[in-house]
C-alpha cells in the first residue's frame, strides 16, 4: 500500500513525531510511505518532502492577520504538494494538520475530490469544524455557523476583521464530496465534539497518540547532576511542566508560576520558555528543546508532571511523563484527563461561574491538594510506566491506524 502522510511538521512537535513514527513503521512493514510537510527544517531522508515555501508561509501569516482569512494564501506551496501527490500516486492520503499558514485548504481538497483519493484525517484540534479556532473553549457558535468570534485575536489570529462565518462555510463546501474514509481523534472528548458538528455523518474513531516508549521515553536513573546544574536541592520535591511556548496564555505557564509562589518548599521546572533563567528561588525556566533525551531525563527526575493548559486535545507531554514513570496532575480541560486516568493522574475541574479572582485562587488551592493527594498514592515508576506502555506505545498506535488503512 502506498500512503502519503501530510502535516505541518515532520519529526518534531507532537504531530510531527506521530507522522514520522507512522512513516517508519509503514515502511518497515513493507508498505511505501512518504511524508509531505509544510514547515520546519528540511529533513534529508528518502520519501520526506518539504513542500512549504518559507517566504510564502510568512506572507500567508501576515495576510491572514490583515484580512481575517486563512488557508488561502499559499498557492505555490500547495501546487508543489499537488504535483508531489501526482508523482507519487498514493493509494491513501493521511492528513494531520492543515492550519499554520502553509497550505490552501480549498485548493488541496478540490484536487483530492477530483481524483477521489481515499483520505484518513486525524483531527488534533477543533480547527476543521470551526471558522478559525484551534480550540473553541466554551464557545459553541461553530454549531450555528460562527461569526462574532469571541477569540478573534487568538490563533489563528486576525487583527480585527471577522470572517469566521465565511471560513466555516468554505470549509463545509471543501469537505463535501471528499472521499473521506475516516476521521480519527486522539481523544474521546474531541470525537464527541466532532459528532456534534456538520461532520457527524462521517466514520469518527478514537486512536490515542503513541510515542517511542523504548528508545526515548523510559525511566532514567535519578540524576543529581541535573538538579545541581540548576541549583535544585537533591532532596527537594520537584514538579515539571513542559510545553512549547509554555508562557502562552493557553499553555498555562503563568498559573504554574503562581502555584509555585504558594509552595516555596517545592521546586518547579518549566521547559518551553523563551530563555533559560532562574525565575525565583524555587522556579527554573528552561528554553524549549528538541533534545528528546534531555526531556526524558527531566520527566524521570520529576516527582510529578503538571499541566495547566486551558485547552488540549490529548497532550503528548502527559504520555511522555507517564512512560518515564511520572504521574500527572493538572486542569481538567478538554481531553487532558483522558491521558492519565486514576490512579495515574489527578485533575482539577475549573469552575466557569463566579468572580474570576476568587475562582483563580480556588483553582490554585485545588492544584495544591491534587499534588499532595497524587503523591500520597505512592505509585512506583514501574506501575505508572506499565499502564503507559500498554496504551501509548507507538506500536499500539500504528496497529490501530493500520486497521483503519486496511478497512
Amino acid at each position: 500500500m502506498k500512503i502519503l502522510l501530510i502535516d505541518v511538521n515532520c519529526k518534531y512537535s507532537s504531530t510531527g513525531k506521530i507522522v514520522y513514527d507512522l512513516y517508519r513503521r509503514l515502511n518497515a512493514d513493507g508498505h511505501e510511505a512518504r511524508i509531505a510537510y509544510g514547515r520546519g527544517d528540511v529533513i534529508d531522508e528518502p520519501g520526506i518532502y518539504k513542500f512549504g515555501l518559507d517566504w510564502e508561509t510568512k506572507k500567508h501569516a501576515a495576510l491572514a492577520r490583515i484580512t481575517g482569512k486563512n488557508g488561502c494564501y499559499s498557492p505555490k506551496s500547495t501546487a508543489r504538494l499537488i504535483e508531489y501527490i501526482k508523482e507519487f500516486k498514493p493509494d491513501l492520503i493521511h492528513i494531520h494538520e492543515l492550519h499554520a499558514y502553509f497550505v490552501n485548504h480549498g485548493q488541496l481538497l478540490e484536487f483530492l475530490k477530483q481524483e477521489q483519493i481515499p483520505v484518513v484525517w486525524t483531527f488534533h484540534c477543533e480547527y476543521m469544524y470551526t471558522g478559525k479556532c484551534g480550540f473553541a473553549y466554551e464557545c459553541q457558535q461553530y454549531k450555528s455557523g460562527c461569526g462574532h468570534c469571541p477569540y478573534l485575536h487568538e490563533y489563528v489570529s486576525s487583527l480585527g476583521i471577522d470572517r469566521t462565518a465565511q471560513l466555516l462555510s468554505e470549509k463545509k463546501q471543501s469537505m463535501e464530496g471528499l472521499n473521506l474514509k475516516a476521521i480519527v481523534t486522539p481523544s474521546k472528548w474531541l470525537a464527541d465534539k466532532t459528532k456534534e458538528t456538520y461532520l457527524y455523518k462521517n466514520n469518527i474513531q478514537v486512536i490515542h497518540n503513541g510515542i517511542d516508549t523504548d528508545g526515548i521515553f523510559y525511566p532514567r536513573q535519578k540524576d543529581e547532576s541535573l538538579r545541581a546544574e540548576y541549583g535544585i536541592p537533591a532532596d527537594a520535591r520537584l514538579i515539571l511542566a513542559v510545553a512549547p511556548t509554555i508562557m502562552d496564555v493557553r499553555k498555562g505557564g503563568q498559573m504554574v508560576l503562581d502555584l509555585a509562589e504558594t509552595m516555596p518548599e517545592t521546586h518547579f521546572v518549566l521547559v518551553g520558555a523563551n530563555e533559560t533563567k532562574r525565575h525565583s528561588a524555587n522556579v527554573q525556566l528552561i528554553a524549549r528543546t528538541k533534545d528528546q533525551d534531555e526531556l526524558a531525563r527531566w520527566y524521570s527526575e520529576a516527582d510529578l508532571f503538571i499541566i495547566c493548559s486551558k485547552a488540549e486535545n490529548f497532550p503528548t507531554t502527559c504520555i511522555e511523563a507517564l512512560c518515564c514513570g511520572t504521574a500527572v496532575v493538572g486542569l481538567d480541560e478538554c481531553g487532558t484527563k483522558e491521558t492519565a486516568p486514576s490512579p495515574y493522574g489527578t485533575f482539577v475541574k475549573v469552575d466557569i461561574a463566579g468572580d474570576a479572582d476568587v475562582k483563580y485562587a480556588a483553582t490554585i488551592e485545588a492544584l495544591q491538594q491534587a499534588i499532595d493527594s497524587q503523591l500520597a498514592r505512592g505509585l512506583s515508576a514501574d506501575e505508572i510506566r506499565a499502564y503507559a506502555v500498554e496504551n501509548y506505545d507507538n506500536r499500539v498506535m500504528y496497529q490501530r491506524y493500520l486497521t483503519v488503512y486496511n478497512n
